[in-house]
């Protein structure tokens, strides 16, 4: 998904998110820790990314009633940011910093607590440290946006440092091909990964559906696949077939963390 396309994903989700029906269910759900945590599960294993969590508890809900194996990417400073990280945690699912980075586009807002190229390593560190303080319950962080930064290896290096010293790993979103995050990562020791499909490029359920059937099939060759997603409506259906589809497989969906090399 490119940076323009992200953008014009974010607009279309917060219109259609004042537009969703209230009718969604806000309460907590009945779906265990264990079970979301995703316990001891073998291989081929699929771990499903959901990004921009953040604008509303009701686009998030739509993916906590599937009761499966998902990881939420939470972006930063946002008014519901900390709360709806909380009930994510609560319900035991893996969270992940969705840290915002700088986007080829100039015209494009990467959001607050982004990193830009240029920022030295001070103040990379304080913005990356002060972004993680609202999530402290994260295993890692994946990047939001980002084709210029990431293809920036001194400030990726800076970044990548804050993480290790956090104990957390990175997951490439891999917003442009020349970035460098995962083997600045891998350089420096940190556990890594690079996702493999974004899911919802083309906003339609049949094209969600056609993305995750090349993510199962790429878990079946090599034994795994990251996939990304972003909370629409489109896409927690497809997922909900998706699962359906697996059931009686070898085939797991798993947390992210399930999938980072030790």
């Amino acid at each position: 998904m490119t940076e323009k396309e992200a953008a014009m994903n974010r607009r279309e989700f917060l219109f259609r998110s004042a537009a969703f029906s209230i009718g969604s269910l806000l309460g907590l759900h009945s779906f265990s820790r264990a079970f979301a945590s995703g316990i001891s599960v073998s291989e081929p294993g699929i771990a499903l990314i959901i990004d921009d969590i953040g604008f509303s508890s009701t686009r998030l809900d739509m993916f906590l009633e599937i009761e499966t194996a998902i990881t939420f990417a939470v972006l930063p400073r946002l008014p519901m940011s900390i709360s709806l990280a909380e009930k994510i945690h609560s319900l035991g699912y893996e969270i992940m910093l969705h840290q915002p980075m700088e986007p080829a586009d100039a015209s494009v807002d990467p959001g607050p607590g982004a990193v830009f190229v240029g920022d030295d390593e001070d103040r990379i560190a304080m913005i990356m440290e002060e972004n993680i303080s609202e999530f402290p319950f994260a295993a890692g962080i994946n990047n939001h946006m980002g084709s210029r930064f990431t293809a920036c290896q001194r400030e990726m290096k800076d970044v990548i440092l804050t993480l290790k010293d956090k104990g957390l790993f990175f997951v490439d979103s891999l917003t442009t091909n020349h970035s460098t995050g995962y083997q600045t990562a891998k350089d420096l020791n940190v556990a890594a990964a690079r996702r493999n499909i974004f899911l919802d490029s083309v906003l339609d359920m049949s094209a969600i559906l056609g993305q995750l059937d090349k993510l199962k099939n790429r878990a079946i060759k090599t034994g795994s696949a990251i996939g990304i997603g972003h909370p629409f409506p489109e896409t927690a259906e497809a997922i909900k077939l998706f699962k359906k589809s697996l059931s009686g497989s070898n085939i797991k969906l798993v947390k992210m963390s399930s999938l980072i090399p030790s």
